[in-house]
């Protein structure tokens, strides 16, 4: 069965300087991704067209582009629905990205801040020796999902921080920087963090969580960060503004239960910062924007979580394994969720499952 897709495609050329919206309609399967549709345009339309492709499994990371504003692999991204649907989507170049023609990139940006990350192990020595080291699973599984990135860009092309300050790292960046720092292997952890730690790294991220939001493999680049900036205050790299943001929401919380506003920025930024913002502080006073001085009282429950501060530092947690630790957590609770059991992997949200021999009535059994 075929079916009719329309599509809407942004068109550049680096000659003239000249960027159109092209609309395009051919018919396809049913069973047709969006790169399948690209490459019918390509092959029976027109034959100009630009984009990049390598794997068609959702693995090597080359068709990364933009469907309706937000990045997609073009391979994963299946287009019936929309078809059925009556929708024209509108097909785009990555951001935070030079567009080099039509739906390519220049991925030269995005290979030089990963360089700068230092994506190889440091294991400390020069000679590795014949004994094999052997790292248990359960350090390993700390850093899977971080080990899952195929480098295909589109947490980039959504975070609003390097589109606010293109010398960022990055999302993919700092997300590779987590996947060596939670090696058991690596020997260069705080020399790590603290590079990471510097301006445009760790704490220049706004948490918009964009990137966790498109990511197709499920990395979860965001967590990835967060993770770094809680191993690095557990290393005593902490002369970051963010990280002192960070810091006092901890104290403030383990003290009194509340967040004491009051206090936050000059703790944060320090005394003599803070007078230079009391010309601004009054106009918000003005305006009832001010939070009390004191907290009104010691929040009813603060002993929890006084007692899950106490338990956390006992159990050596309170760096990326804390962290590592609510995701399993939340994923066992998932899965409490769904039945218990083992998510099927043919089931809904994912590919229809495939006839073996014998099963669809028109052929044998082997």
């Amino acid at each position: 069965m075929s079916m009719q897709v329309a599509l809407k495609i942004w068109r550049y050329d680096p000659v003239a300087g000249e960027r159109v919206l092209k609309e395009y309609e051919v018919a396809a399967p049913e069973e047709a991704t969006l790169l399948d549709v690209l490459d019918i345009v390509k092959d029976q339309v027109d034959g100009t067209l630009a984009y990049r492709k390598s794997c068609r499994m959702m693995i090597c990371g080359s068709c990364g582009m933009r469907m309706d504003g937000a990045a997609v692999l073009a391979c994963k991204t299946r287009m019936y629905d929309v078809a059925q649907a009556g929708g024209i989507p509108v097909i785009s170049a990555m951001g935070n990205l030079p567009v080099v023609k039509d739906l390519v990139v220049d991925m030269g940006p995005f290979w030089k801040k990963i360089h700068a990350v230092t994506p190889w192990l440091e294991p400390g020595f020069s000679d590795p020796g014949e004994q094999e080291h052997v790292v248990p699973q359960a350090q390993m599984d700390a850093i899977h999902k971080e080990s899952l990135c195929i480098m295909c860009g589109c947490c980039v092309s959504e975070c609003n921080s390097m589109e606010a300050d293109p010398d960022f790292l990055g999302p993919a960046a700092l997300a590779k920087g987590m996947r060596f720092v939670g090696d058991a292997r690596d020997q260069a952890k705080v020399e790590r963090l603290q590079a990471y730690s510097e301006e445009h790294g760790i704490w220049d991220c706004t948490r918009c969580y964009f990137c966790q939001e498109r990511c197709p493999k499920g990395v979860d680049p965001r967590d990835a960060i967060a993770k770094l900036g809680a191993e690095a205050m557990r290393e005593g790299i902490d002369s970051d503004m963010g990280a002192k943001h960070a810091k006092w929401f901890v104290t403030s919380s383990k003290t009194t239960g509340w967040l004491r506003e009051t206090e936050l920025v000059p703790k944060t930024q320090g005394v003599a910062k803070s007078i230079k913002e009391i010309k601004f502080a009054l106009g918000l006073l003005k305006h009832g924007k001010v939070p009390p001085p004191i907290p009104p009282h010691v929040a009813k429950d603060v002993g929890e979580a006084r007692a899950l501060y106490d338990l956390v530092k006992q159990q050596g947690r309170d760096g990326y394994e804390g962290i590592v630790q609510g995701e399993e957590a939340l994923e066992r609770l998932e899965l409490e969720a769904d039945g218990g059991g083992p998510r099927d992997p043919y089931g809904e949200g994912s590919f229809a499952r495939p006839y073996l021999p014998g099963e669809n009535g028109n052929e044998e059994a082997e």
